[in-house]
């Protein structure tokens, strides 16, 4: 039998539903902890732009839903590094074929909207940190014609002004417009910064890290030539003009892929892809101190740390997991539980800015983003509901902002 109501009761019953839908919204956004963004490097569309995953984490579970507005475009081919600012209002993304940096505006809801796009000094751009005052973009190779993929040469460092908090043009190095990474030390003629003598080894950078103050910055890269890895130190002026302050050979290092350094600027980390390793360091405005090396995974390809929970994150491409590791005075102590599985070949890892309870990975070969909660008490990780979450095809970085 059904039921008739008269005028009054339906609107009474509309009421409720708008009423109790208000609530379900409200509830749902209040859920929302943090906006992670995922680049995948598979082109895709009329221009073969690289795409750009944007998750929602839910604060209960941990689970990742893309928002109705994912994927996007990255604007550019092969997106392959992103940044987000101190203030989380923009999202910095590096496409490495176009050599191109694209700002995006990181709105209230978690979309993307396009502001800049300014090119790099260098060749393939591949990693990118970014201050209050400046944005510091890391080149596999210098700007210069004898620089190819057939005959390559050392990597380079391009400095950018913000300027309302958008990338303006390069900052130059006297009569230069990037930085030369150089194995052999600095020399300065007049105010450019030049290699001390001709270096016939390739020196590839991997990875670059902004202290919180915004007043060094480091450089991980390997030589190509050789089985050598090297730190590179920089202090950063006013006007972002860097400032070379050491080179540092790692003992025993290998193919070094990742660089972090902790809020406090003291504490310095590099992975080390080829060894299985973590090489920790003190730092004193930039000169560095080996603290020790730690064992990680195969394949060490990435490392961040939690700031609010004293841990550090190493993702292993080869092994496909995660190890946690408890951050004492610097040094490295891997949880007992051992290894976390992730997707196939994690590439990138990050923690929520947020809480700082959450860690994910950009698995490139599993074409997936794997989430984790952690547990506050113990620093051991909880698989996020419904992880591994889909992504684009092969992804390559994450970012994240906290859920305004």
């Amino acid at each position: 039998m059904r039921m008739k109501l008269n005028k009054s009761s339906q609107l009474l019953l509309a009421s409720a539903a708008s009423l109790l839908a208000a609530g379900l919204l409200s509830a749902c956004s209040t859920l929302t902890t943090d906006f992670v963004y995922v680049t995948s490097a598979k082109a895709s569309g009329t221009n073969n732009y690289g795409e750009i995953n944007i998750y929602e984490i839910n604060s209960d579970s941990g689970h990742m839903r893309q928002i109705p507005a994912s994927p996007m475009y990255s604007e550019g081919r092969n997106p392959v590094a992103e940044a987000v600012s101190p203030d989380y209002s923009s999202l910095f993304v590096v496409n490495q074929d176009d050599n191109t940096v694209v700002q995006f505006t990181v709105g209230t809801d978690g979309k993307l909207y396009p502001i800049n796009t300014v090119n790099t000094p260098g060749i393939y751009p591949l990693g990118i940190a970014v201050g209050s005052s400046n944005a510091f973009v890391l080149d596999t190779y210098q700007p210069l014609v004898t620089c190819t993929s057939s005959s390559p040469c050392s990597g380079s460092i391009g400095v950018f002004a913000l300027s309302s908090n958008q990338m303006k043009t390069a900052t130059a190095n006297g009569s230069k417009t990037y930085w030369p990474l150089c194995a052999t030390g600095y020399t300065l003629s007049g105010s450019t910064y030049s290699c001390k003598a001709t270096e016939s080894d390739v020196i590839v950078p991997t990875g670059i890290a902004l202290s919180k103050s915004g007043t060094v910055l480091y450089v991980s890269a390997y030589d190509s030539t050789k089985t050598a890895g090297y730190l590179f130190s920089y202090t950063v002026g006013t006007s972002g003009a860097l400032t070379p302050v050491s080179v540092t050979a790692v003992s025993n290092g290998g193919k070094l892929s990742s660089i972090a350094v902790d809020t406090t600027g003291t504490y310095v980390y590099a992975t080390d892809y080829t060894n299985a390793k973590v090489h920790a360091f003190t730092s004193n405005a930039g000169v560095l101190t080996a603290l020790g090396s730690y064992t990680a995974g195969n394949g060490a390809s990435s490392i961040a740390l939690n700031p609010a929970y004293g841990y550090a994150y190493v993702a292993n491409a080869v092994d496909s997991n995660v190890i946690v590791y408890t951050v004492s005075n610097g040094t490295l102590t891997p949880l007992s539980v051992g290894a976390y599985a992730s997707g196939l070949e994690p590439v990138a890892i990050g923690v929520d800015p947020s809480k700082n309870q959450f860690v994910f990975t950009a698995n490139f070969l599993g074409s997936t983003v794997s989430g984790w909660k952690m547990n506050t008490s113990d620093g051991s990780l909880m698989v996020s509901q419904g992880s591994p979450f889909s992504s684009n095809t092969n992804p390559t970085a994450v970012a994240a902002v906290p859920h305004k």
